[in-house]
């Protein structure tokens, strides 16, 4: 009988181990949106994968490991953000150069990345989730384990809250 757990154990985990391989870019384009920097995007990653394998036996459902692994690699993301922030020298000496070579405008980048950041993390996370990572409002419900309703009233408020925010306060005028 543990034989049987064993091979279903291991289906498991080379379930989850090409889900991750197949699906990386995206967990990487949702940790980059969190982190902003490349290599602590790369970090999440990483650790949310070593996760994902080490815990590849509670995975319950099969059909939902896409679903699982999101859950893992957004709750990475939001323990990044918890985390204090620490500049070695190098870094802020890359800031430094950075901000004194940048040729090109990236004025509505950086004023959508603010206005994300100033989200609640769910709300940011349902912002992401939709029109980041193109997922339905039912994937969403699934990965942040929520209502399908929830998530919809987070998606409006949060759109509200987003457009408030970048709107210049002149004549209701979005950027």
């Amino acid at each position: 009988m543990s034989f049987f757990f064993e091979k279903k154990e291991k289906n498991k985990k080379a379930l989850v181990e090409e889900t991750l391989l197949a699906k990386y870019d995206q967990y990487y384009r949702l940790a980059y949106r969190y982190a902003h920097e490349e290599a602590d995007a790369f970090d999440i990653v990483q650790s949310g994968a070593c996760k994902a394998i080490r815990s590849s036996h509670t995975l319950r459902n099969e059909e939902y490991v896409q679903t699982w692994l999101y859950r893992i690699m957004l709750n990475e993301c939001f323990q990044y953000l918890k985390q204090p922030k620490h500049l070695s020298y190098e870094a802020m000496q890359d800031e430094k150069g950075r901000h004194a070579d940048a040729t090109e405008d990236h004025y509505a980048d950086v004023d959508l990345q603010r206005a994300l950041n100033a989200l609640a993390d769910k709300d940011r996370a349902v912002i992401i989730l939709k029109y980041f990572e193109d997922r339905k409002i039912s994937e969403i419900a699934e990965i942040l384990d929520e209502n399908e309703n929830t998530v919809k009233s987070r998606l409006y408020r949060s759109m509200k809250k987003l457009q408030v925010i970048l709107s210049d306060g002149q004549n209701g005028k979005v950027w």
